[in-house]
């Protein structure tokens, strides 16, 4: 009688993540001239429920990285936890000396497979990108401690549509520019075919100045570029953040950068989205058993 309580205690105080509950989709991340770029967007779904719109994804830590996070939320946070506790003692040594982007990338490896091995995993994919003494690292490790380094991640939905992609058209000398129109196109074909991703992106950087306006229930976003301001010649691209269409999500993405200068991560934007293609107006057209 004794033993069954304590096996009935001993169940429950035991607390792990069985199944993920508040989740995040995809990180794409690649190399670019100056440094590394990430992107996500910035939802968190409840199981099939989208349920929050404002869910940042992509942390700086330390001097010297930035990471992004795909899956569950409360175990990200647990991450972060230990990332500033590690950044902590790192900085109360005060011995000049600072953790890089491999440092952190080995230490994460470590910690998702130790818990792996105590079957309590974390439920995230990591994408971990910094740079240091002048050089690039991006590389990402997943709930099991599987890591390698490339030079573009892309996590979950991401894996399967924005790495063809990234295969194709990335290039190691991309500016600035062409990379976050590169993250740009594949956030885009991730909001179309991934069911968990909204229109919200975040972006910030030295060049680009970002102005949001509201005009009745349409929000509109202006983007000029920088370095033609003093000439008054800049190029102004206006985008409808809110449709009639009910397909259209009220969310975010982000898209950070990280150079020797340090990490920026954006302000919430929308990508243009145009949802007239035959497909999208009926797309169970012809189904078999559809109605």
């Amino acid at each position: 009688m004794d033993s069954g309580k304590g096996l009935l205690a001993s169940e429950l105080d035991s607390q792990r993540t069985l199944n993920p509950y508040v989740t995040g989709t995809s990180v794409v991340g690649i190399k670019y001239k100056d440094g590394i770029l990430m992107a996500s967007d910035m939802g968190g779904s409840y199981g099939s429920t989208l349920r929050y719109k404002s869910v940042e994804r992509l942390k700086p830590i330390g001097k010297h990285s930035l990471l992004g996070a795909s899956g569950e939320i409360s175990d990200f946070q647990e991450i972060l936890r230990y990332l500033d506790e590690l950044i902590i003692y790192d900085n109360m040594w005060d011995d000049g000396n600072s953790l890089g982007p491999k440092e952190i990338h080995n230490y994460l490896n470590r910690v998702m497979y130790n818990r792996r091995n105590k079957f309590d995993p974390l439920w995230n994919s990591l994408v971990l990108g910094g740079v240091k003494n002048g050089q690039k690292y991006l590389g990402t490790v997943s709930m099991i401690g599987v890591h390698f380094e490339d030079n573009h991640i892309a996590t979950g939905f991401g894996n399967h549509l924005a790495r063809p992609i990234l295969r194709d058209e990335w290039k190691e000398d991309m500016s600035f520019e062409e990379g976050v129109k590169l993250l740009e196109k594949c956030m885009l074909v991730l909001l179309y075919r991934d069911r968990s991703a909204i229109n919200k992106l975040q972006r910030r950087s030295d060049w680009w100045w970002w102005c949001f306006m509201e005009i009745g229930e349409v929000d509109v976003e202006t983007r000029k570029d920088r370095s033609y301001l003093d000439s008054g010649d800049y190029e102004e691209v206006t985008m409808n953040k809110s449709c009639s269409s009910p397909r259209t999500s009220a969310g975010a993405t982000l898209i950070a950068k990280i150079t020797e200068e340090g990490i920026t991560v954006s302000q919430p934007y929308a990508l243009k989205t145009f949802w007239g293609f035959t497909a999208y107006q009926n797309p169970t057209k012809g189904a078999e058993g559809s109605w």
